[in-house]
């Protein structure tokens, strides 16, 4: 195929229509549950071979081609994906993305966004709005928490450190504090800073996995007594591993206090804010400095589409300084317009066109209504787990993540980190369910994240009776 065929109106046409028609199967199947597994896995090696031989297969058919990445990936839209926190996305974000892929507008400078600047504006005041900040606040788009979670810290240190770090370098040891089962990004962005394993200062949780708040002051004057400038504390809401939200209004009134940066985690929980049900999880959040809030968790976005919202919107222009004459011609004027500007990324998607078309097809209500379904969804699975003496819940969760154990019928021989460690490993192999694991103070737990709207209490019972058939197998 040539340059001329392969840009050609006529063919996008037909693979398109192709394209559609394939998808709108592959979600009823996947809804209907025709699939025979949620997962296809296979071992790495095997996977590369696969792949490997497929291309030296020469040029295929563009729905043959499509119809195999289908059948070899997860499906999320299964009623039995209860894996990562990544979303079965609304089918009209997945659309959207078809269009901004095809449009492939940059947006660091407003003449390339022209559409996805103002939209990414909207979304901003938006979700400033549900979080509870005033007119003064402002914010953007990233790909990704982990991006979203580094440009907060690195705006942290622009506004708390005692010296102008971008102009002239670090002078002086920089730290923050935070919950020891925080997101591991919050460690990787410290570290990527400078501050070092000192640095990144844990606060110790409670039978919860609730960060200590009462051990903020010890902990901030033991690091002050080493050296340490601490310059920000980060709540979680919620933690990764358990769903378990820190009290928000403590780390507000100690950041306070002490003249800190206060950053919020929500990549995942923060969707609440949208929920009048369940929004009392993040009371506090309003006292934050900066906010990040995955769009492509709880609300239904293709990923990644992530959102850092800064309560004074002045803060985030102070991150980056750099000079770039041939983007814009005054670096230190703050134009929302301009979004790279405050961003690490240049030529960035246009995340808020998928965003928006959810927003703008469905309304504000269906992000609530999502939100509302996975959290009575855990309520309801933790129902069936307290009446079952075979298994064993971690905590009871705050959020749609839920851990239990397996720990058999009063039995209480068993070696249960190695038994449900077992059980995962054939339930990822044999693919009828998709669940994680994750191992808390010593003990390991078979981890749920409920993130399909469409998963029912039946599906969660017959995901423990298999959780029991392979332990009864296993003998």
């Amino acid at each position: 195929m040539n340059l001329q065929q392969a840009y050609s109106a006529e063919t996008f046409r037909q693979d398109a229509h192709k394209l559609v028609d394939t998808l709108a199967d592959y979600l009823h199947a996947a809804q209907s549950q025709q699939f025979e597994t949620v997962i296809p896995y296979r071992l790495p090696e095997d996977n590369l071979r696969f792949w490997q031989e497929d291309l030296q297969q020469g040029i295929g058919d563009s729905t043959a081609l499509f119809e195999e990445i289908i059948c070899q990936s997860n499906h999320l839209h299964h009623p039995h994906y209860m894996g990562h926190q990544v979303s079965p996305p609304l089918p009209i974000a997945a659309l959207a993305g078809l269009l901004t892929g095809m449009l492939n507008n940059g947006m660091a400078v407003y003449e390339m966004g022209l559409v996805s600047n103002p939209l990414e504006r909207i979304l901003s005041d938006l979700l400033a709005e549900k979080i509870g900040f005033t007119s003064q606040s402002s914010g953007l788009l990233t790909s990704g928490g982990t991006l979203a979670n580094l440009t907060a810290l690195l705006s942290a240190r622009a506004a708390k450190a005692p010296t102008d770090v971008w102009e002239d370098g670090t002078a002086g040891r920089l730290a923050v504090m935070v919950s020891e089962e925080a997101h591991y990004c919050i460690d990787r962005a410290a570290r990527i800073m400078g501050m070092g394993s000192e640095g990144i200062i844990k606060i110790p949780t409670n039978a919860r996995f609730q960060m200590r708040t009462e051990l903020l002051e010890v902990h901030y004057q033991r690091a002050k007594e080493a050296g340490l400038t601490v310059i920000a504390v980060i709540g979680s809401a919620c933690s990764t591993s358990t769903g378990s939200y820190d009290d928000l209004i403590s780390i507000g009134d100690f950041c306070q206090q002490h003249n800190l940066w206060f950053h919020v985690d929500g990549a995942h929980g923060g969707a609440v804010v949208f929920s009048e049900k369940y929004k009392s999880l993040v009371k506090g959040i309003e006292l934050a400095d900066s906010v990040v809030i995955d769009w492509h968790k709880m609300l239904m976005t293709p990923a990644l589409a992530t959102a850092l919202i800064f309560k004074n919107g002045e803060d985030s222009f102070q991150t980056f300084h750099q000079k770039a004459q041939y983007l814009w011609a005054n670096q230190g004027s703050h134009e929302w317009f301009n979004s790279g500007k405050r961003t690490f990324e240049c030529t960035k998607l246009m995340m808020s066109v998928k965003i928006y078309s959810i927003l703008k097809t469905c309304g504000e209500g269906i992000f609530a209504e999502n939100v509302n379904t996975l959290h009575d969804l855990a309520k309801a699975f933790v129902e069936i787990l307290n009446v079952n003496s075979a298994f064993e819940l971690a905590i009871e969760p705050q959020s749609n993540i839920v851990c239990f154990r397996y720990v058999g019928e009063g039995s209480s021989s068993e070696n249960y980190n190695t038994l449900n460690a077992t059980i995962r490993q054939r339930l990822l192999e044999e693919g009828k369910f998709y669940i994680v694991q994750t191992t808390l103070r010593e003990k390991l737990y078979l981890r749920v994240s409920l993130m399909n709207p469409l998963t029912t209490v039946r599906d969660l019972r017959a995901l423990l009776e298999e959780v029991e058939k392979i332990a009864k197998e296993m003998g």
